[in-house]
């Protein structure tokens, strides 16, 4: 078995005006009347089927839009049957016709109250952000308003800086141009220590020039004589390197000389100690003999002992 086909939205809606066409109710459809005219039931054996709860969301829009339309409000009065028929006819057909274009204009005017709303719900958005701008731009203009007393104060206050700063300025500018004067004073007087330092450097440099020249003079000539005398001493300490060489030879000569007469003194001493007291010998046995035969020839007192003197001794013998 196929599966009816599901029915579009301005179907159902064409369907439903169709079935209010078709009633032939001489007053228009109140709430009660529609709900009679028109079911879920009878609009899906009217399409062959379709969704229950599609159907009746749709009935409820379209008894919404044909009761707030004021279609509902339409009732014609009591008339001869004929006119009647005819009215209904002529009713029947201009809702038939323009009921479409009432619904169309009241989805638009439902839009456009729905887009008001918007509009009115962002106005009132930025009226409530403009309202926190403006409460923060009052702040603001109070902190302002602090800070432009705060300026004001402190600008009467610059202003006696100001003052006050002005005759510090004039005495400042006194001073200064005093100073000014002073220094120009001390300037010249620079100035003109300076030419004669000038002057005086000029005449002591060209005294030192020429004493400088006259000093390389000198110098020249005692380099000259130096060098002379250099000359001199060095032949003269040739000289007396020759003659200490031969004083060196004699005094070597000399010295062996030496050595032997100091061996010959040491071997006259030598010999002359041997002689000294063998002739000390010879005196005692000649004192002692003639002792003896003095003793022999006549007694006499006894000489003390000592009382003799030896004979002086010679010097190197």
């Amino acid at each position: 078995m196929s599966r009816p086909a599901i029915a579009s939205p301005d179907q159902i809606r064409s369907t439903i005006l169709s079935m209010l066409a078709e009633a032939h109710d001489s007053s228009p459809p109140t709430r009660e009347r529609f709900r009679r005219i028109v079911s879920v039931r009878k609009l899906k054996d009217r399409l062959g089927g379709g969704d229950p709860a599609t159907l009746g969301r749709t009935i409820n829009a379209i008894e919404s839009e044909i009761i707030s339309a004021g279609l509902a409000d339409m009732a014609l009065p009591d008339i001869p049957a004929d006119i009647s028929d005819l009215m209904r006819q002529l009713w029947q057909a201009a809702v038939s016709s323009q009921l479409d274009d009432v619904v169309k204009l009241k989805l638009e005017a439902q839009q456009s109250i729905e887009t008001a709303q918007e509009t009115v719900a962002e106005a009132n958005m930025r009226v409530d952000m403009l309202r926190e701008e403006l409460d923060a731009i009052r702040a603001l203009l109070s902190m302002r308003d602090q800070e432009v007393a705060q300026a004001r104060a402190e600008l009467v206050a610059a202003h006696a800086s100001v003052a006050s700063m002005q005759v510090d300025l004039k005495s400042t500018q006194a001073a200064l141009h005093e100073s000014r004067e002073q220094s120009a004073a001390a300037a010249q007087i620079h100035q003109e220590s300076l030419v004669a330092a000038q002057q005086r450097y000029e005449g002591l440099s060209k005294q030192l020039l020429q004493e400088t020249a006259l000093q390389r003079q000198q110098f020249q000539q005692e380099q000259s004589r130096l060098s002379s005398q250099l000359k001199f001493a060095e032949r003269r300490i040739s000289t007396l390197e020759e003659a200490i060489s031969h004083a060196e030879a004699d005094a070597a000569s000399e010295r062996d000389k030496r050595q032997a007469a100091v061996g010959e003194a040491t071997a006259l001493k030598a010999v002359n100690a041997s002689q000294r007291s063998q002739l000390e010998e010879i005196m005692r046995s000649t004192l002692a003999n003639a002792a003896t035969t003095r003793h022999r020839r006549s007694p006499a007192p006894a000489e003390p002992p000592g009382s003799k003197q030896p004979a002086p001794r010679r010097k190197g013998g």
